[in-house]
């Protein structure tokens, strides 16, 4: 073991602070908070950069709070149990504007993130991972199961089907406005959605999301909207029944099926959904006064950026959950240029962030 001594000053976007070594590489530990004086060990080296694991707080950050979860940080469930939640978002505000200006070459900032106020028993959805030996979940960046009965995150209803043992493999356990009872169902401002397919994990604030996706959208009765990632349909009809004519696109059978039922749940004959790949779908000819997309952590592929520039749309509602794509794609959508951008705590206690983008036609 070498022991080096550094000050974190900053933070990376896995959420792991960030140091400087005495030779001018970055160092990134897991566990650490600006401000920390650490004596930290080296895993792993590269030429430029290394990750590290804290020996010893020698100093620690005015930033720094006592982890309130047992299985803190071993557990890859969270990242900023060991700071407040104001240093977390301030984490995650560097992170998004970060990539705006590195990865996007962009001057717009966000300067605010937007939060329901709950940090705990958020998330309505949770993957359980079960062997001969254990129940629980993953590691951080491992395979190796976290022997677990309850998730400071998790809702109460799935925190009380964690005490049960199930078989050996993956187990999803989701929780909907009707608890654990299939078909599930969640409600966002008087809509009903059955929840089939991908949802958000986070009920409070994909309300808070979709309230700042249909604010940019602005639609009129006069006017068409594409979604061409829908899945089940829910940001489509949350933003649709604003439109005069709707579409949404999705590539999975299952999710397809499960919005034309939401659809109907929610009594939109104007909103119409087809089975097909967003770069090549065939609009008919018909042009969208405004498009949405949410896509995959990946971001858009070449194909989707393609029919983007093709179907001109006068704007752009794009909703992310990974600001170096969102920043990436932005760059490549010529003759586009943000109009607004704003941020949404989707994942609490965690370095992941939502953000939610309006481009218009330069």
């Amino acid at each position: 073991m070498q022991i080096f001594f550094v000050t974190v000053t900053g933070y990376g976007a896995g959420g792991e602070g960030v140091a400087r070594l005495g030779d001018g590489r970055v160092v990134f530990i897991r566990g650490a908070a600006r401000g920390d004086v650490l004596a930290v060990d080296l895993l792993k080296e590269y030429h430029r950069s290394a990750r590290a694991e804290i020996v010893k707080i020698v100093t620690p950050s005015p930033y720094r709070v006592k982890p309130d979860c047992p299985v803190f940080p071993a557990c890859g469930g969270c990242d900023f149990r060991h700071v407040t939640y104001e240093e977390e978002i301030g984490a995650k505000l560097q992170k998004v504007n970060d990539a705006l200006a590195r990865v996007g070459g962009l001057s717009v900032r966000v300067s605010n993130i937007m939060r329901t106020g709950r940090t705990e028993g958020y998330r309505n959805k949770a993957t359980l991972h079960s062997d001969d030996a254990a129940q629980g979940f993953f590691a951080a960046k491992s395979r190796r199961i976290i022997p677990l009965d309850s998730c400071l995150l998790l809702k109460d209803d799935i925190n009380g089907a964690l005490k049960h043992r199930y078989s050996i493999g993956e187990k999803v356990l989701r929780s909907g406005r009707n608890g654990l009872a299939p078909p599930l169902e969640e409600e966002l401002d008087g809509l009903v959605f059955g929840i089939s397919g991908f949802f958000q994990v986070n009920t409070g604030a994909a309300l808070l999301l979709y309230q700042k996706a249909r604010e940019y959208a602005a639609l009129t009765k006069q006017e068409v909207v594409f979604d061409l990632y829908c899945g089940v349909g829910s940001l489509t009809l949350f933003v649709g029944r604003d439109a005069g004519y709707a579409v949404g696109v999705e590539l999975n059978r299952a999710s397809v099926d499960a919005a034309r039922e939401n659809a109907l749940r929610n009594n939109m004959p104007h909103v119409e959904f087809i089975c097909a790949d967003a770069a090549d779908w065939d609009n008919e000819g018909r042009q969208p006064d405004c498009v949405i997309i949410d896509p995959p952590r990946r971001g858009l592929t070449p194909g989707v950026i393609r029919k983007l520039l093709e179907l001109k749309p006068g704007r752009i509602v794009y909703v992310s959950c990974d600001p170096a794509t969102l920043a990436r794609d932005i760059k490549l959508l010529e003759g586009y240029m943000v109009r607004d951008i704003c941020a949404v705590d989707m994942f609490p206690r965690t370095a992941n962030v939502e953000c939610c983008c309006l481009l218009v036609k330069k």
